[in-house]
This record gives structure tokens, C-alpha cells and sequence, in this order.
């Protein structure tokens, strides 16, 4: 492959329109992340009157799906690449679809009940997912493909977890703001669908530009290189040989997926901290603010210290002040309060950290590999790693519904008072302290098997 075909690769420094282009794209991954992870079990439980169990079980199904299509879509986008030099069809069709999907999985009325009411959900849930992994797969491939610099793709990340946390802020806010605005619950969430829908889907179109300035069409002489495997099993193949072949790769996956159950397991749980810990509904708008705002700061200071010390040993203190924060958080069982913010916006710095890094070390693991088995497999390797994030979310909300299920808590439909047991109130605390502090301490003895080095890169 020439240098001419890429000149952005081969440069130093990426320009700062392939930057902010690849940067929005995090509105939509953002905004995905969030809403559903913040109040879709709480629309199954409390306004739709679906059991807490099956609401966890709904949740897990449609991340189920998620990790049955990702490694089939990265392969796919790997054969795209290879055939037309682009990978922007697949993102293109996830940001055109996304739309209606959402606004459809908030749409159910209580009245449908809440048996055909979880399963509307599920349906649209399901088809979002694959929108969305439409879209997300190649876009986590390209900074690969963008750049080869060590700090460079520390830099292009960091501004794309700058946009991530400005788009979790105003989803996180924004969609409840929204949801109260409507003249009844379901206009509310209604609402807040449509427009968050929208929203996604303009910042993922706008971001599937970034795809041209890391498109080449491959020379002959390289193409059957580049060709990704064709076949379900042989896709599947392929995903299993880069988690064999790659160490750095299992070690770095493998924290990453107990992160994104750690941080999954409290987003699933604040708005239940607010409603019944703080004991406001709204509180769940300022815990939103006080855990992720800080990022908007915090993560040029990460880049800084990574750009220092490197990126791994960053990423190890960010997790280390993680878990401290969140263990802290369990002294709410017995004194809640606002001093919970604190902790919280402690655990908000470092969790700008945790967003940034394991996104800035991925491109790494990829080049690294790419010297012993070539290029052109970088969807391959980005479809099992968004499979592997999608089950660390899933799984947090399981793990929050399972615990709300086994301290005894009780869900209502819209409109209606209960109130809850101690014992479930309990369970809540400990979704949002004891349990992801618990997962992030685990994900430091996978950190620890991660060998790779600038040096390693740079050679």
C-alpha cells in the first residue's frame, strides 16, 4: 500500500477536521449508551409494571443479540474495505435506521399490559442494537486505519471521549428533562425517544465521513490479503484466531469487558440511587452531572499523563481511584446524603480515564498485530471487542436486576406509590458502590497481563 493512497496515516499529525468529523461520532455512541442503560429497566419496572427479573432478562436478550452480530458485521465491514477501500456503507445504514427504532422501544403504552408491553420492547430494542452495531463496529476501526502514531491516536481518542462525555451529559440530563415535559409519562418518554433518535442518528451520519479520510482502495497486489473470511462460521473463525493469536488483545478485552460491567452495573442503578436513596426522582439529572462532567476536564489531563507515563500505567490509575470512589459510596446504606456527589464527581475523574485509554490502546494491539498477520482485519478485531462491551453493559443491568429481584423490590406502573423495603434499598446502594468497585479491582489483574509498550509501537 502506498503512502499516497493514505497521506493522513502516514502523517504525524491528523488534521483537525478528521478529528472533530471522528469526534461526533460519540454524540450517537453517547447517546446510545446512555438512555437505554439509564432508564429502560426503569420504564419496564415503573411504567410499564413489568417484574423487575424479566425486565433485566428483556435488557440482557437484545445485548444477547448484540454479541451474535458484531463479529459477523466486523467481518463484513472488513470485506467492504477490502472491495470498495471504504468503510462508511454499513455506518451510513446504522444512522439512517437508528431513529426509528428508538423512538419505537420507548413507545409502548401501559395499557398493552405488562406482558405484550415487554415484548414491543424487545422487538425494538433488538432492531436498535443492530443500528447501532451497524454504525459502532467500523467506527471503533478506524482510528486504526487513521493513523499510526502512539500519541497521535491517544489525541484523535481523547477528543472523541471530550464529545462522549459532553453527549452523556446532555442525554443524561437532556432525556429526563424530555420524559417530564411530556403531558403524561408516555408522551414524556415519547418524546424523549424521538428527539434523542434524531440526535443520534444526525452526530452517527456526520461521523461516517471520517470513513473517507481513512479509505484507500488497495492495490491488487495486496488485495487477497486484505480479504476478510466469507461464511457465519468462518467470521466466527476469524474472531476466535485474533483472541487466540493476540495476547495483548485477550488482556486488554478482558478489562475492558469488567469495566464496562462495573460502569454498566452503576448507570443501570443511579436512577434507582435517585428515586430512593436520595429520595428524588430528579436527583437522577445532578448524579448524571456530578459523575460524568468531570470528564470534560479530565480527560486532556489523562491524555497529558498517558502521553507522560504511558498509556497503560495511566489506565491503572484511573481504575485504582475508580474503585476507590465507588466503594466508598456503600457508606450511603446507612447516612445518604449530598456528600454522595463527592465521591461520585471523584469517580467521575476517573472514569474520563477509563473511557479514553482502553479506545486509545486498541488501535496499538491492532498494529501491532497487523506486522504478523497483515491489514485489512481491523473489523474483525473491533466486532468482537464491541461484542465484548456489549455483554460487560448487558450484564450490569442484569446484575442490578437480579439484585433488586433478590432483596425484594417492588415494581409499580406509572402513577402509582409503593414503597420499598429495606432490604431493597439496601440492594441499590450495593449496585452502586460494593459491585462495581468489586469488578473494576478484578479488571486490574487482566490491566496487569497488557504487555505492550510505546516502544513496541514505535519500533
Amino acid at each position: 500500500m502506498s503512502t499516497a493512497a493514505r497521506p493522513e496515516r502516514a502523517s504525524a499529525r491528523l488534521s483537525a477536521r478528521t478529528v472533530a468529523l471522528y469526534a461526533i461520532g460519540s454524540l450517537g455512541t453517547g447517546g446510545y449508551a446512555t438512555l437505554p442503560g439509564l432508564v429502560l429497566t426503569y420504564f419496564l419496572t415503573d411504567n410499564l409494571g413489568v417484574a423487575a427479573l424479566a425486565a433485566g432478562l428483556i435488557v440482557t436478550a437484545a445485548k444477547i443479540w448484540d454479541v451474535i452480530i458484531d463479529p459477523l458485521i466486523g467481518a463484513a465491514s472488513d470485506r467492504q474495505q477490502a472491495r470498495t477501500g471504504s468503510r462508511r456503507g454499513f455506518m451510513v445504514v446504522g444512522a439512517l435506521t437508528l431513529p426509528l427504532f428508538f423512538a419505537l422501544t420507548f413507545a409502548v403504552p401501559p395499557s398493552w399490559g405488562p406482558t405484550a408491553g415487554a415484548i414491543c420492547v424487545l422487538l425494538a430494542f433488538l432492531a436498535t442494537a443492530t443500528s447501532f452495531s451497524l454504525f459502532q463496529v467500523p467506527y471503533v476501526a478506524l482510528p486504526a486505519e487513521l493513523t499510526s502514531g502512539y500519541d497521535e491516536r491517544t489525541r484523535l481518542l481523547g477528543w472523541r471521549v471530550v464529545v462522549l462525555t459532553a453527549a452523556i451529559l446532555l442525554f443524561g440530563a437532556g432525556g429526563p428533562e424530555l420524559r417530564r415535559a411530556g403531558s403524561d409519562p408516555v408522551a414524556g418518554y415519547l418524546l424523549m425517544s424521538v428527539v434523542a433518535g434524531v440526535t443520534i442518528g444526525v452526530g452517527m451520519l456526520i461521523a461516517s465521513r471520517t470513513a473517507d479520510a481513512a479509505a484507500h482502495r488497495p492495490d491488487e497486489a495486496v488485495r487477497p490479503m486484505l480479504t476478510a473470511p466469507a461464511g457465519v462460521r468462518e467470521q466466527y473463525a476469524a474472531g476466535v484466531r485474533t483472541l487466540r493469536r493476540s495476547q495483548p488483545f485477550r488482556a486488554l478485552l478482558g478489562t475492558f469487558l469488567l469495566q464496562a460491567l462495573a460502569t454498566g452495573t452503576m448507570l443501570a442503578a443511579a436512577q434507582y440511587v435517585a428515586t430512593w436513596v436520595l429520595r428524588s426522582e430528579d436527583a437522577v439529572t445532578l448524579v448524571f452531572l456530578t459523575l460524568v462532567g468531570p470528564a470534560l476536564v479530565a480527560t486532556p489531563v489523562w491524555t497529558v499523563v498517558a502521553r507522560r507515563i504511558g498509556k497503560e500505567r495511566a489506565f491503572a490509575i484511573a481504575s485504582i481511584l475508580f474503585t476507590a470512589a465507588a466503594a466508598t459510596l456503600v457508606l450511603a446504606a446507612w447516612m445518604p446524603g449530598a456528600w454522595m456527589y463527592g465521591a461520585i464527581g471523584f469517580a467521575g475523574i476517573a472514569y474520563a480515564g477509563l473511557q479514553s485509554l482502553p479506545m486509545a490502546m486498541l488501535p496499538d494491539v491492532i498494529s501491532h498485530d497487523e506486522r504478523a498477520s497483515g491489514r485489512g482485519q481491523a473489523g474483525t478485531f473491533t466486532g468482537v471487542w464491541t461484542a465484548g462491551e456489549t455483554v460487560g453493559f448487558a450484564l450490569g443491568a442484569t446484575a442490578v436486576s437480579l439484585t433488586l429481584a433478590a432483596t425484594g423490590y417492588v415494581s409499580t406502573v406509572a402513577g402509582a406509590t409503593v414503597e420499598q423495603p429495606d432490604a431493597a434499598i439496601t440492594g441499590i446502594v450495593l449496585s452502586f458502590s460494593i459491585l462495581p468497585a468489586l469488578l473494576m479491582a478484578a479488571s486490574l489483574l487482566t490491566l496487569g497481563r497488557y504487555r505492550l509498550r510505546r516502544a513496541d509501537i514505535d519500533a
